[in-house]
């Protein structure tokens, strides 16, 4: 089975993923003196009374901002400082800057400490030691890192180096009137619309510091930490569809940004927290989004759908996972609310007239990150295009039962591939179901719904990314479709008749005997009552005596007994069984668990030959042999195909078996091939995806073929049924190895309708992991796949077993035909 992999909206409270790359910084042409208006880099907020008498703040700070939509270089620069009413002797301070100012960000220097103040601020982008006067100073931002001379106005405004300069309170030397006194309390800080007029006074207010860094972090005078009021109250340089861009990753990755003004339109209060806003007066490009979620981290967010707000923060993609698309997302945030109650953006319809047909572009399986979006010719560029916008769907079919983590999967295309009990087939790597979409409350109240179910009404709620899912939509309890049962049964196969051998395959999901009571049950239960107790079963992940517990036990008895144990309490018969323990840790799975395949069988009806191995049964393998009458037989029974194989490294070996039915010879393999684990998603950033794993399969399907290949060349009309866990498709190159094209073995799933052709179902869709394949000389059958578990929200398994029943009297007449 795939491996089971944690949803985005559990592990997105995980740190952001570094970028690799920065922004180009543009160096800026040399500025003109201070008394020439900056249109680039300004000093945004001086404070001087960290950590004096009163104080939040322990230390002095000076922000400075940039007002263009380049970036602005900084090394070289620096910040000076002059007391207000300079003498002869005083100097200019001198603290030195690097790195550079983002488009519309913020730059943090901070500066002398004081023995008082209760909160630090915010990781610095420069420090310096400048003990600056709380209500009085100058404050210089200046292309130079050599200290200012002048110490009048005149002399000041001379000097090209001076970009913008600050005087507070009674500060000599300032442009215009000065700013406002300062105290230990207030800061003077340009306004939220960084307007340079040259005139102190005019630009700058007194009020409670907010330092800001230039990662969006801050740190206010009143105690009231990151992520909350206290941001501009006028919009900035950038808008949402500025930060979405034309493709999947955000033009200002990595950048600050200030006062991004939209409408609060969902907000998630559990998992990774934060909530959505939407710009409502969209751009005419329909590749740039309108939306974007603005990440609190472990904070709850304070505001409220409707609200009118101003983000500040850093842009950051997160990847919720190896291979995934990322998420833009506004971190650190902080906001202003503007107004309250405003009526939301329209919802996107989602349906049949606005999801593309095909599903992803393609780059020779790279990164599809720097593609331009198209929305109207592919899905995933459609809802990459509307990522964080409100969209909705109407009387949505469930294709993905709920599972326990809140997520289920619905179809906004109702006719795309539909399975007879309301999935969506997965019938090709081409064939990815666009209208699938994923369901996740942001409140965490989404219904407990099975296959075929239906949120009727319209559900809506904002586009978001899961790592293991791709995108979703995220209502709130109150915008979520009414949930209608339409009432999924469990299927019951019909029991065996006299003549028929019946044989079915089960996977039981990782059993042992700490496993709890009900779940042996229901297991029990499948095999007794819906599988109608069939003479031989395989069984897949039967883990050993102690489960995970990782302390060289193999031996896998006291599961089996549990197990027997409960299908006789079911109403069934008392099965037997066969397996080969496994060399300790050596098999895959879940760590300790030794994993293993197992024969039940009933003694009443069916015969188990016991031919011990010449050698250990886990590492020998098992051969074909021909005895003084020249019928077949097997070297060991049970037995392994090749264990020592490198085909079969971390992963399950085959196990094979010699049974007697009515006095015909039975030959049955289980199997269960090594995981998908380590593939890429269908819905990642790499297209087309890499399916890694698919190389052993492909291997071990190598084997176990030369293996019937050997035992049909010593008896061409053996009766022949390899069934089990393949981890592949019934299209997949794997499978297809196995059966020769169906030469060598026939995949009974492929003798169903096609819209009947599944025994799991992963992100909505419904597909074929499950398989038993048959011998040429096989010919009367009665096949069912019997859907208990994978359509249900309540599972006893994850995987759906499967039966085959085998009139062996009337077959046997058709011989296998070797191909030279």
């Amino acid at each position: 089975m795939p491996l089971h992999r944690p949803s985005a909206t559990r592990v997105a409270s995980a740190a952001f993923i570094a970028s690799a790359a920065t922004a180009a910084v543009i160096v800026a042409p040399l500025p003109a003196a201070f008394a020439t208006p900056s249109a680039t880099a300004v000093i945004a907020e001086a404070y001087g009374g960290g950590g004096n008498s009163g104080a939040t703040l322990t230390n002095d700070f000076v922000e400075l901002a940039n007002r263009s939509t380049s970036a602005y270089a900084l090394d070289g620069y620096s910040i000076q400082y002059l007391p207000a009413s300079a003498s002869a002797s005083s100097l200019w301070q001198v603290t030195a800057l690097t790195g550079s100012l983002a488009p519309g960000g913020s730059y943090l220097v901070s500066e002398g400490a004081g023995a008082g103040g209760t909160t630090a601020l915010p990781t610095a982008d420069a420090t310096g030691s400048i003990a600056m006067a709380a209500a009085s100073g100058t404050i210089a931002l200046v292309k130079s890192t050599t200290a200012l001379t002048c110490k009048t106005v005149a002399d000041c405004t001379g000097d090209a180096n001076v970009v913008d300069l600050l005087g507070y309170g009674a500060a000599v030397v300032r442009e215009g009137t000065a700013a406002p006194a300062a105290s230990n309390t207030n800061s003077v800080s340009r306004a939220a619309s960084l307007a340079d007029t040259d005139d102190n006074s005019a630009d700058f207010t007194a009020g409670t510091p907010t330092a800001t860094n230039s990662a969006g972090d801050t740190a206010s005078g009143t105690g009231s930490g990151s992520g909350g009021s206290g941001g501009p109250t006028a919009p900035g340089a950038f808008r949402i569809h500025d930060i979405q861009g034309t493709t999947r990753v955000s033009p200002l990755k990595g950048q600050s940004v200030v006062g991004v003004p939209g409408i609060v339109t969902a907000v998630r209060t559990s998992g990774s927290k934060g909530y959505w806003i939407q710009d409502p007066t969209p751009d005419a490009d329909p590749a740039t989004s309108e939306g974007v979620f603005v990440y609190t981290g472990s904070a709850a967010p304070t505001v409220a759908v409707g609200d009118s707000v101003l983000v500040s923060g850093k842009v950051s993609e997160y990847y919720p996972a190896t291979g995934t698309q990322s998420v833009t997302e506004i971190g650190s945030p902080v906001s202003t609310t503007l107004s309250t109650g405003n009526t939301l953006p329209d919802a996107v319809v989602l349906d049949d007239s606005t999801i593309p047909g095909s599903y992803t572009p393609t780059n020779d399986g790279g990164s599809i990150e720097a593609l331009t979006l198209q929305p109207t010719v592919y899905s995933q560029d459609f809802y990459e295009s509307i990522e964080g916008e409100r969209a909705q769907v109407t009387d949505a079919r469930v294709v993905g039962a709920t599972n326990e983590y809140g997520e289920m999967f619905v179809t906004a295309k109702p006719d795309e591939h539909p399975t007879k009990r309301g999935g969506t087939i997965y019938g090709a790597y081409d064939q990815q179901n666009t209208g699938r979409i994923e369901i996740v409350a942001a409140d965490g109240s989404t219904p407990t719904l099975n296959v075929g179910d239906e949120l009727s009404g319209t559900t809506t709620g904002p586009v978001d990314y899961a790592s293991y899912g791709g995108y979703l939509l995220a209502p709130s309890s109150a915008t979520t479709g009414t949930a209608v049962d339409n009432g999924l049964k469990q299927e019951v196969t019909r029991k065996q008749r006299g003549q028929e051998l019946a044989l079915a395959t089960y996977n039981v999901e990782n059993l042992d005997p700490t496993d709890s009571d009900d779940k042996f049950a229901r297991l029990a239960k499948g095999v007794v009552t819906n599988l109608s107790s069939p003479d031989i079963v395989t069984l897949e992940e039967i883990q050993d005596d102690n489960g995970a517990t990782d302390d060289g036990t193999v031996s896998a008895e006291a599961t089996l007994t549990k197990f027997t144990d409960a299908i006789v309490a079911a109403g069934g018969p008392q099965y037997s069984w066969r397996y080969i323990n496994p060399v300790n840790d050596q098999d895959g799975g879940e760590p300790g668990g030794n994993i293993r395949q197992v024969f039940l069988f009933n003694e009443h009806r069916v015969q188990f030959v016991d031919r011990a191995s010449t050698g250990d049964a886990s590492t020998t393998a098992v051969s074909v042999v021909k005895d003084r009458k020249g019928q077949a037989h097997l070297s060991a029974s049970p037995g392994r195909i090749d264990p020592t194989s490198t085909a079969w490294n971390s992963s399950r070996k085959p196990l094979v078996g010699e049974f007697k039915f009515q006095g015909e010879t039975v030959f049955v393999i289980a199997n269960h091939f090594n995981s998908k684990g380590g593939d890429q998603p269908l819905h990642g950033r790499y297209q087309e995806p890499a399916r890694s794993s698919e190389t052993q399969r492909k291997l071990q399907a190598e084997e176990e073929n030369a293996f019937v290949d050997s035992l049909l060349a010593a008896d061409p009309k053996a009766q022949i049924v390899a069934a089990g866990d393949l981890n592949d498709y019934e299209f997949s190159d794997a499978v297809k190895t196995l059966t020769d094209d169906g030469d060598v073995l026939t995949d009974l799933i492929n003798t169903l309708p096609v819209s009947e052709r599944y025994s799991y179902v992963y992100d909505g869709n419904s597909q074929t992991l499950d398989h038993i394949l048959t011998s040429p000389s096989i010919t009367h059958y009665d096949y069912d796949v019997v859907h208990i578990n994978s359509e249900f929200a309540d599972q006893a398994s994850d995987h759906d077993p499967q039966v085959v029943r085998i009139d062996v009297k009337d077959c046997g007449q058709k011989a296998y035909k070797h191909r030279r």
